[in-house]
């Protein structure tokens, strides 16, 4: 009784590491399209774009807050500081879709190298939260902790698992 309980729990425990490499794959890839589209977007469009977008509420009510600010915004958004996002959204993102893949492929020495990732991942989101105090961000790292310890399991189970 007591083993398939234990039995039940890992395979689901299984699942739900599948369903997490799903998720992270899917955010991955979202994540790396948004940096090529941000590498390969003129700031000029970008601007353009966000001018067309908050035109008719500063027309209706030029002093609506939200749509100042994301002028503001807009208008700070350097053509240095687009490549630097476009490239680490790239970066990360296709960093995370290889560990994504390495790990659905079952590679061994994936399991450490992806926990690496995601604490490095955990530590720079957690100091940029302290600056910020996003709740994204903060969401974001339990999520990759989660990940963590679904990964240790699953590299536990593999090398259990394998004969020598």
């Amino acid at each position: 009784m007591i083993r398939q309980h234990a039995d039940r729990v890992a395979r689901w425990l299984h699942r739900l590491f599948e369903a997490s490499l799903v998720v992270k794959g899917l955010l991955a890839t979202a994540e790396a399209a948004s940096g090529l589209g941000l590498l390969l977007t003129p700031n000029t469009v970008i601007q353009g774009f966000v001018a067309w977008m908050t035109r008719n509420e500063l027309a209706e009510d030029p002093g609506d807050a939200m749509a100042q600010w994301v002028e503001r915004l807009a208008h700070s958004f350097s053509i240095g500081l687009q490549h630097f996002y476009a490239l680490y959204l790239l970066s990360h993102g296709l960093l995370k879709l290889l560990m994504v893949l390495l790990l659905a492929a079952r590679v061994s020495w994936a399991y450490p190298a992806s926990m690496a990732v995601l604490a490095g991942f955990i530590l720079y989101q957690l100091q940029q939260w302290t600056a910020s105090g996003s709740l994204p961000l903060l969401a974001l790292s339990a999520f990759d902790a989660v990940m963590i310890a679904l990964i240790w399991r699953e590299w536990r189970a593999l090398r259990h698992s394998v004969p020598g």
